[in-house]
C-alpha cells in the first residue's frame, strides 16, 4: 500500500516538471519571435495545408419550355374545287443547276398554224385555217377562216357558210388589251314547201342571206393591284343584215368589277347596256324598232373550303320595264372533293335579237317586234366525282318565262316560221351529264335535257321547242397516230302546228356522226367524217328535212 502511494507522488511531480519545463521554453520562444528580421539569415517557410478548395459554381442554365402557337381563326379561302387528277405523267427528278439567265428573241408556241380542206359528197368543199402571229409574251394576233358549202337532192335544199375572224391582245405587267373583227356570211333557202304545188319557184325569191360584222374591244388586269380590285369592261357592236333588206345595228357595253376584302369575302358589281336598234325596208308599217336593256348586278361572294354562297339582286330595265331579279346561289360540299350540293334562286333577262333569232331558225319570216324573254329559276342539284376519271351533275329547276319566242309554220306554204310569243308559261326542267376521262387517250361525255312546258296562257304547247334531248361524245387515241371520234345528237317528238290550228308532233330524230384522223408525220394528217351514219331523214323544224349520210374527207398540214 505504501509503494502505491510513492508512485502516485513520483507521477505527480514528473507532471509538475513537464508544466515548468514547457513555460520556460515559451519564454525563451517569444523573444525572438517579436524580433526584426535578420536578411543575413536564410529565410524560413511556413507551409499551411488545408482540405478547403476554391472552386467556380456551374452557371445556370436557361431552360426554353415551347408554349402552343395561339388557335389561327382566319379560314383560309379554297373556293376552287380541285377536279379528278386524269393526267398521268412519269417525270423523274433531275440536278437543279442555275444558269445565267438569256434573253428569248423567239418564243417557241408550237405548231399553232394550220390548213385544213377537204371534199365529200354533195358538192360539199370545206376549207379551215388558222394563223398566229406574235410572241406570246407582248403581243399576240390570231386569224381564223372557214367556209363550207353544200346541195342536197332536193330542190334548193343548198346552204353555205363562211367566216373569216382576228383577234389580237398586247400584254403590259398588269394588264391586258384585246380586241377583235369578225365578217360572216351564212346563206340558206327556204325549200320547206311543197314542190309537186308550187312550181315556179325561183332560186332569189327562198334565199336567205345573213350577213355578220362583229367588233369587240376591252382590258382586264392580268396580276393583283395595289387596291385589290379585279376589272374587265369591255364593249361589243354588231351590224346584221339580210340582203342590205333588213338592217339590225347591236351595241353591248359591260363593266365587271370585283373587290376582294379577304381570301374568303369580295363584292361584285356588273353593269352592263345592250341597245339594239331594228329596221325593216320592206315593210314600212314594222317602222324602227328599238329594243334596250340595261341592268345593274351587285352580289356579295363568300367563299371557304366546304361552301361557297352568292346573294345579290339584278336590278333590270326591259324597255323602260323595271325588274329587280334576284340572284341567291350556293354549293356545299357534303363529302370533300367527292359530293357537292346545290341551290339557288336566280333570274335573268335573254335578249332576243334578229341576229339572235335566226341563228336558231334560219327560215324564219322577217320579224315586226323583238321582246326580251325573262326567267326566274328555283334549282337544286348535286355535282359528285367518283374516283379520278368519272364525274356527274344532276340539277332539277322550275322556271317562270315570260315572253318566250315559239315557231309556227305560215299558212300560206309552210315554208317559213312566224314568231309567236308566249307571254306566260313554266317549264319544269331536268338535267343531266357525266364525263369520263382517262388521262388525254380516252373522253367520253354525255347530257340530257328534259323540258316539261305547262300553264301556258298564250298557246296550247311550246311550239318547235325538244322537250327531250340526249347528246354524246366520244374520243378515243386509240393508237400513237389514229384518233376516233363519235357524237350522237337525238331528241324526242316536236310539236308543231299546221293550218287551222291543227296540233301534231314530228317523229323522234337521231344524228349519229363518227369520224377518224390519222397522223402521216409530224406535219401532215388525214381525216375522215362520217356525218348521219344513219342516213336518216329527221325533221328539226317542220317540212325541213336534213341531209342523209354526208363522207367529207381531206388532209391537215400544221406549221
Amino acid at each position: 500500500m505504501n509503494r502505491g502511494k510513492e508512485n502516485f507522488k513520483l507521477m505527480t511531480a514528473i507532471q509538475k516538471f513537464k508544466e515548468i519545463f514547457f513555460l520556460l521554453l515559451c519564454i525563451a520562444i517569444l523573444p525572438e519571435a517579436f524580433a526584426q528580421k535578420d536578411t543575413t539569415k536564410r529565410a524560413q517557410t511556413v507551409e499551411i495545408t488545408s482540405a478547403y478548395r476554391p472552386v467556380l459554381r456551374n452557371s445556370v442554365k436557361i431552360n426554353l419550355s415551347a408554349s402552343p402557337f395561339a388557335a389561327d381563326t382566319s379560314r383560309p379561302r379554297l373556293a376552287y374545287n380541285i377536279p379528278a387528277q386524269n393526267l398521268f405523267f412519269s417525270y423523274q427528278p433531275i440536278p437543279l443547276k442555275p444558269l445565267s439567265l438569256q434573253q428569248d428573241t423567239a418564243l417557241d408556241l408550237g405548231l399553232r398554224n394550220f390548213l385544213k380542206a377537204g371534199f365529200g359528197n354533195l358538192t360539199t368543199p370545206y376549207i379551215k385555217g388558222s394563223f398566229s402571229f406574235g410572241d406570246g409574251k407582248t403581243s399576240l394576233i390570231n386569224l381564223k377562216a372557214d367556209y363550207i358549202s353544200s346541195k342536197g337532192p332536193i330542190a334548193f335544199q343548198d346552204f353555205s357558210e363562211v367566216s373569216i375572224k382576228g383577234i389580237g391582245s398586247y400584254f403590259t405587267k398588269l394588264n391586258e388589251v384585246y380586241g377583235g373583227v369578225g365578217i360572216s356570211q351564212h346563206e340558206y333557202y327556204q325549200y320547206g314547201y311543197d314542190h309537186a304545188l308550187y312550181i315556179n319557184r325561183s332560186k332569189e325569191s327562198l334565199r336567205r342571206r345573213y350577213q355578220d360584222i362583229g367588233i369587240n374591244a376591252g382590258f382586264k388586269n392580268t396580276s393583283v393591284n395595289s387596291i385589290d380590285i379585279n376589272y374587265s369592261p369591255s364593249i361589243t357592236a354588231h351590224i346584221f343584215s339580210r340582203e342590205n333588206a333588213i338592217t339590225e345595228s347591236s351595241l353591248l357595253a359591260n363593266v365587271p368589277i370585283e373587290k376582294k376584302f379577304s381570301e374568303s369575302v369580295s363584292f361584285k358589281l356588273n353593269a352592263s347596256a345592250d341597245v339594239t336598234s331594228y329596221t325593216n325596208k320592206l315593210n314600212a308599217s314594222t317602222g324602227k324598232v328599238i329594243n334596250n336593256l340595261y341592268q345593274v348586278a351587285p352580289e356579295l361572294v363568300y367563299y371557304s373550303d366546304k361552301f361557297t354562297f352568292h346573294g345579290g339582286v339584278s336590278p333590270t330595265w326591259d324597255n323602260g320595264e323595271l325588274s329587280v331579279l334576284p340572284n341567291i346561289y350556293g354549293e356545299a360540299q357534303l363529302q370533300h372533293n367527292i359530293l357537292m350540293v346545290q341551290i339557288g334562286w336566280v333570274g335573268r333577262f335573254t335578249k332576243n335579237t334578229f341576229r339572235t333569232l335566226s341563228n336558231e331558225n334560219p327560215y324564219m319570216q322577217d320579224p315586226t317586234g323583238l321582246l326580251n324573254t325573262k326567267e326566274v329559276e328555283y334549282y337544286g342539284g348535286i355535282k359528285a366525282t367518283v374516283g379520278k376519271h368519272f364525274s356527274f351533275n344532276a340539277k332539277v329547276s322550275y322556271i317562270s318565262l315570260k315572253n318566250l319566242p315559239l315557231f309556227v309554220n305560215d299558212t300560206s306554204d309552210g315554208k317559213s316560221f312566224i314568231i309567236r310569243n308566249e307571254s306566260q308559261v313554266s317549264d319544269l326542267r331536268f338535267h343531266g351529264d357525266m364525263n369520263l376521262v382517262s388521262q388525254d387517250k380516252f373522253t367520253l361525255t354525255a347530257a340530257a335535257d328534259i323540258n316539261t312546258y305547262t300553264l301556258f296562257t298564250d298557246n296550247n304547247n311550246a311550239w318547235h321547242k325538244i322537250p327531250i334531248q340526249l347528246t354524246g361524245s366520244f374520243r378515243w387515241n386509240a393508237f400513237k397516230q389514229v384518233l376516233l371520234k363519235a357524237d350522237l345528237f337525238t331528241f324526242s317528238n316536236i310539236p308543231y302546228i299546221l293550218k287551222n290550228n291543227v296540233e301534231s308532233k314530228l317523229p323522234p330524230g337521231t344524228d349519229l356522226s363518227a369520224g377518224a384522223e390519222f397522223k402521216i408525220t409530224q406535219k401532215f394528217s388525214a381525216w375522215l367524217d362520217l356525218n348521219n351514219v344513219l342516213n336518216s331523214k329527221y325533221q328539226r323544224w317542220n317540212n325541213y328535212p336534213v341531209y342523209g349520210l354526208n363522207v367529207i374527207g381531206g388532209l391537215i398540214m400544221r406549221f
